[in-house]
């Protein structure tokens, strides 16, 4: 078992919920983005108000607080964007858990950190604001990084701000700010940044699944959500 996913395992105990959730009367509902869902028309792909609508419909009729789910999931609504594509093989495996609510709903620190980077990443289907932490836990580094965030979070972060847990850090972002999503936050754990800053792979190539899976385990592991579903 690879070390960062030992660390968490034993400190989940002390881990903040990253949104509001009461498990005694909230619900949640696990949304399929896969090509098994014959619901994600081509239409409906290329409407940021109708995809939206279709989200929020489907967590209403399910009496749910957020939709959530999608770590490791093989999806075919990257097609929306050419920002997923790549000359021998586009993007399509999500590494990160996306949790569907309303935009403004907060986000909290599950744990403290430093901030590593922030960054407006403004193209359509992309993070749009976007937001990591560094953190430490029994001497071993790792991030997390909060994608389609709004746009005024970021504008109070800088590098090296400590934010404590529990704290507040940041809320949903509405579609003109979040890369033209429906609102959602895209939560993802990884164990080295390397050079990069503002920015990191989201959604990786199927056949590249093993490297980048190992890279970033599941996030649940930290929110502890899906065993609510």
């Amino acid at each position: 078992m690879p070390a960062l996913t030992t660390v968490l395992q034993k400190h989940q105990l002390q881990f903040f919920p990253v949104v509001k959730f009461d498990p005694l009367n909230d619900k949640l509902l696990a949304m399929d983005f896969t090509a098994a869902n014959e619901q994600l028309s081509d239409e409906l792909l290329a409407d940021t108000a109708l995809f939206s609508d279709y989200i929020k419909s489907a967590v209403d009729a399910a009496g749910a607080r957020y939709g959530i789910g999608g770590y490791g999931e093989h999806r075919t609504i990257y097609s929306r964007s050419t920002h997923f594509n790549a000359k021998d093989e586009p993007r399509r495996l999500h590494l990160g858990t996306d949790i569907w609510g309303p935009a403004g709903t907060p986000v909290f620190a599950f744990q403290g950190g430093m901030v590593h980077s922030v960054a407006y990443n403004d193209h359509f289907g992309d993070y749009g604001a976007t937001m990591i932490l560094s953190h430490q836990l029994d001497t071993l580094s790792f991030y997390t990084l909060y994608g389609h965030i709004s746009k005024k979070d970021i504008g109070s972060l800088w590098p090296g701000r400590y934010l404590m847990r529990g704290q507040e850090i940041a809320h949903f972002g509405v579609p003109d700010e979040n890369g033209h999503w429906p609102p959602h936050l895209h939560f993802q754990i990884i164990s080295d940044m390397g050079m990069r800053e503002g920015d990191y792979p989201g959604v990786c190539k199927f056949s590249e699944k093993e490297k980048w899976m190992a890279a970033c385990p599941d996030p649940d592991l930290i929110l502890q959500m899906n065993k609510y579903l």
